[in-house]
């Protein structure tokens, strides 16, 4: 029977930090009815990558260090990327809604909070019930490290989504793509390495995290502001 205390503690998170980025986007509001879509097939987008993911893993013949490698870039960095970033391109990539720089990395923080959120049930309600310290943890650490991988997805989105040239809207799609799994297979590699002195680097990794995506999205909201006031001037 699931423990609903936990479900709780597991939902919590994702839900909070995704309510966080909606009220963020205060100027022109992406409609909810998407942002849900985007959530739910985000969240189900687990299904997918947990197949491919256990497929991988076969081919993980390496040991050490590159067998932890194999599984923080690739297993988990590259494929858990692209099927939430995958979410965005087959939603809200091409709808009207997506105007502005700023949609680009709230859609992309739904998708990859809806994913993270399941993720999180998985592993505090039914892998660790036992420990309550995996919930605490992964809602300090492990989900908001999904919702900054997802601005710098959802930044390159939006560079991709305006920008001039095929050449241009390819590159930054696959950046879309590479940056954040490098980002995510980096906060893996971390954890996964064994070696006592590799964590010493995860508590300034995840505050370089924050600083750099946090001036991703206030970026972007800037330009939505200066944006929503030119267009108040005019009407």
């Amino acid at each position: 029977m699931m423990n609903t205390r936990l479900f709780i503690i597991a939902i919590t998170p994702g839900i909070a930090l995704a309510l966080s980025v909606y009220f963020t986007d205060r100027y022109d509001k992406e409609p909810l009815t998407l942002l849900i879509k985007v959530f739910v097939l985000g969240a189900l987008s687990v299904i997918p990558t947990a197949f491919v993911e256990r497929l991988l893993l076969n081919f993980n013949f390496f040991g050490g260090l590159l067998s932890a490698a194999f599984t923080a870039f690739i297993v988990a960095g590259l494929t858990e990327e692209f099927f939430k970033r995958g979410v965005v391109l087959i939603t809200a990539f091409k709808s009207r809604a997506f105007d502005e720089k700023l949609d680009g990395i709230v859609y992309a923080v739904f998708s990859a909070l809806g994913f993270a959120t399941v993720e999180n049930i998985m592993y505090v309600v039914f892998r660790f019930t036992a420990n309550p310290h995996i919930g605490i943890y992964r809602g300090i650490f492990s989900v908001p490290a999904h919702m900054l991988f997802a601005v710098t997805m959802g930044y390159y989105l939006s560079l991709a989504k305006f920008s001039h040239g095929e050449g241009e809207r390819r590159k930054y799609l696959r950046k879309s793509w590479f940056v954040p799994a490098v980002l995510h297979g980096i906060f893996n590699f971390i954890l996964m390495t064994q070696i006592s002195f590799a964590f010493v680097f995860f508590i300034p990794y995840v505050i370089y995290l924050w600083i750099v995506n946090l001036r991703k999205l206030n970026e972007y909201y800037i330009e939505s502001k200066i944006t929503y006031k030119k267009d108040m001037r005019l009407q």
